[in-house]
């Protein structure tokens, strides 16, 4: 117990010798952007992936070679794929190239959205805190429980007869 601080001044002392923990350390991060100017993301929701590139430009969504309103016929669809903009307040200032694959339509959406919201804090750190408040570089990781032998699916039984 000789060691036993009895003063905030001399645990200030004894602080100044011990170095500030990880967290405390200030990342400074750098924008990530290809020969042409694009940031690329990789996006995933459910059994979808989407590989999204973004560049400056005036706001056109291209999914698979098709249009957004297109390839994404639904408007809840639409809004899914431009929330990641408004949140950041970049809305019509980048051009979204995605490729997606598998899952359904929702999940690709998902997907994109992800992708775009991981592109833009690549292209613009500064975004990064609006789109991490927001939930949106965070992988959606529910994915459809398989089913097991002896199960009509996934949990459910087959029904229960006495006799």
């Amino acid at each position: 117990m000789a060691d036993q601080v009895n003063s905030l001044e001399e645990l200030g002392a004894v602080a100044e010798g011990v170095e500030a923990p990880a967290a405390a350390i200030e990342i400074n991060r750098e924008p990530v952007r290809d020969e042409l100017g694009r940031s690329y993301a990789t996006g995933k929701r459910k059994d979808a992936v989407a590989r999204v590139w973004i560049k400056p430009g005036s706001g056109k969504v291209t999914v698979n070679g098709k249009e957004q309103n297109v390839y994404f016929a639904r408007p809840v669809l639409q809004m899914i794929l431009r929330q990641p903009f408004e949140v950041a307040g970049v809305d019509g200032q980048f051009d979204v190239v995605a490729t997606v694959k598998g899952g359904g339509l929702s999940g690709q959406a998902g997907a994109v959205k992800h992708g775009i919201s991981k592109a833009l804090q690549l292209y613009d750190p500064s975004l990064r805190g609006a789109l991490k408040a927001a939930g949106f570089l965070t992988r959606d990781s529910r994915v459809v429980e398989r089913k097991k032998y002896g199960k009509a699916k996934a949990r459910k039984s087959f029904q229960f007869s006495k006799r």
